[in-house]
């Protein structure tokens, strides 16, 4: 009978143990995903999944340029070598040309601008390291330290979680800010060659008709 209870008891005791234990390790598991500061791994994946975004759109608007600089470059090369040396033949078309080469150079100019690379960085490096106001994750600014500077630097980003995550804040702030100016001249390429060659077009047929 004494046997009878002990067995008894420790079955229902480790029921309990297992009833209770699941929402402890539940709770623990949540508290090993969050970091020192209380960074959850969401944040870790937010950070990786706004790079990548701002990667592609570089790269999108990269494709989007070259596109316009080889067309550009193709009706450049067309109008040069074909229309301008027979220019005394069909000089009625002088002012259509003009306008289409003034068109494809300006449109031409943006495209290489947005694709042009944009190296922008802090001007005095003096004492940021310390101060923890530098960027060590851009080499704009990183490739003025010295290598000790600069693993001292990148110990530092590593020790300070806070000063990690504000490094990758301000490096996605100036990925966007280089794609916001990327973008734009992107478009304004895209305007001048749109609205230009619409100009262009009812420029010849006009001194084709007035001929």
């Amino acid at each position: 009978m004494y046997i009878t209870s002990t067995t008894c008891c420790a079955s229902i005791f480790t029921d309990l143990v297992k009833y209770n234990i699941h929402p402890i390790m539940d709770l623990q598991k949540k508290k090993n995903k969050k970091g020192k500061d209380g960074y959850s791994k969401g944040v870790e994946t937010m950070f990786r999944i706004v790079a990548a975004n701002h990667q592609r759109l570089s790269e999108m608007a990269d494709n989007k340029a070259h596109i316009m600089i080889t067309v550009n470059s193709i009706i450049l090369t067309v109008v040069i070598g074909l229309l301008l040396r027979r220019i005394e033949e069909y000089s009625h078309l002088t002012l259509p040309s003009v306008l289409l080469l003034g068109v494809n150079l300006a449109t031409l100019i943006f495209a290489v601008l947005a694709t042009r690379p944009s190296i922008t960085g802090l001007k005095k490096i003096e004492g940021k390291v310390l101060e923890k106001n530098i960027n060590l994750m851009f080499f704009g600014d990183f490739s003025k330290l010295s290598m000790d500077e600069y693993i001292e630097g990148m110990f530092n980003v590593m020790s300070d979680s806070r000063y990690l995550y504000r490094s990758m804040i301000i490096d996605i702030y100036s990925q966007g800010n280089g794609l916001r100016r990327k973008y734009k001249l992107l478009r304004d390429s895209y305007n001048i060659f749109m609205y230009g060659i619409i100009a262009s077009v009812c420029s010849f047929i006009l001194a084709s008709i007035s001929m």
